[in-house]
């Protein structure tokens, strides 16, 4: 099969210096197609999984744009900056003699749950029509209100004390919409000396992780793409159909099922193929499942 014939995910390994937006130009360049897209945007500093969808498999991307995701990052305290991360202009610094090891894991472990937490100034958000970051690299100020969010866990490796700065090495699994920025900087406000993010890896977004992510020079050499039946499997609950409720499927229409859990949920026919995305309509006095994304 032709590259240009192929819908499906690719998940790449994005290097630092990248931009999401250079990685699906050269995705396009590979794929020989136009319909390239991604799932959440990866900062040109950091570094690891970028899930892009082909062709059809780019209507896919909503859907896993709100699944769990999986970082490995380096916070560093005794330092404000105007971005929460290395590649902003230093704002303040604060000495760090006073920190200890336990003060840092306390301040961590509140952090860890369902909170409200203020995205960094320098996100894609959109305030009135505009990016959140081309407004404050066009000097304006930008105050975003608090989201909430869902952070997992943090799990701390090291924390490497210091007079001018303590870097502190963690893992962690958040729910998407969640800026690791802002917990490097929310930590440093906790603590009384700033804090800003110095090295960010997206281990996993979703079931796909590292050991699914390739390289740019690896795809120019073989362009790997997992299928849209697989991807689907991976991605979401799966639900067999029978020869009838196929051909409802193909034409979109609701079904008389109970797909066991919310959804989304993908769809198979007898023979293997997905079809769709559905998602079970509430409050029914009798099953019925309605379609998400049909994808034929």
């Amino acid at each position: 099969m032709t590259p240009e014939a192929v819908s499906g995910l690719v998940v790449v390994d994005k290097p630092a210096g990248l931009t999401s937006h250079d990685v699906v130009a050269r995705v396009r360049r590979l794929a020989g197609t136009r319909k390239v897209g991604h799932a959440g945007t990866l900062d040109p500093m950091a570094t690891g999984v970028l899930v892009l969808g082909v062709n059809r498999a780019t209507r896919m991307l909503g859907h896993l744009l709100v699944t769990d995701k999986a970082y490995d990052a380096t916070l560093r305290l005794g330092t404000v900056t105007t971005t929460d991360d290395a590649e902003g202009e230093v704002l303040a610094t604060a000495p760090t003699a006073q920190v200890t090891e336990e003060q840092v894991l306390t301040a961590l472990s509140g952090l860890v749950g369902d909170i409200d937490q203020v995205p960094s100034a320098v996100s894609a958000i959109k305030v009135d029509g505009r990016r959140a970051y081309e407004r404050v690299r066009a000097g304006e100020k930008v105050e975003l209100p608090p989201r909430r969010v869902r952070i997992d866990s943090i799990e701390v490796h090291r924390v490497r004390l210091g007079d001018d700065g303590v870097d502190v090495d963690v893992s962690v699994r958040c729910s998407s919409g969640t800026y690791v920025r802002a917990i490097a900087r929310d930590l440093g406000e906790r603590l009384g000396t700033g804090g800003h993010l110095t090295a960010l890896r997206r281990t996993a977004v979703g079931p796909f992780g590292l050991g699914d992510a390739h390289l740019l020079e690896q795809l120019e050499e073989s362009f790997a793409v997992i299928p849209m039946a697989q991807a689907a499997r991976s991605g979401f609950p799966a639900y067999e159909l029978d020869e009838g409720l196929a051909a409802d499927v193909r034409f979109g229409r609701k079904l008389d099922v109970d797909l066991g859990t919310d959804g989304p949920v993908g769809l198979f026919a007898p023979d293997g193929e997905f079809l769709a995305l559905y998602e079970q309509v509430p409050d029914q006095d009798e099953p019925l499942a309605r379609a998400v994304a049909v994808f034929l």
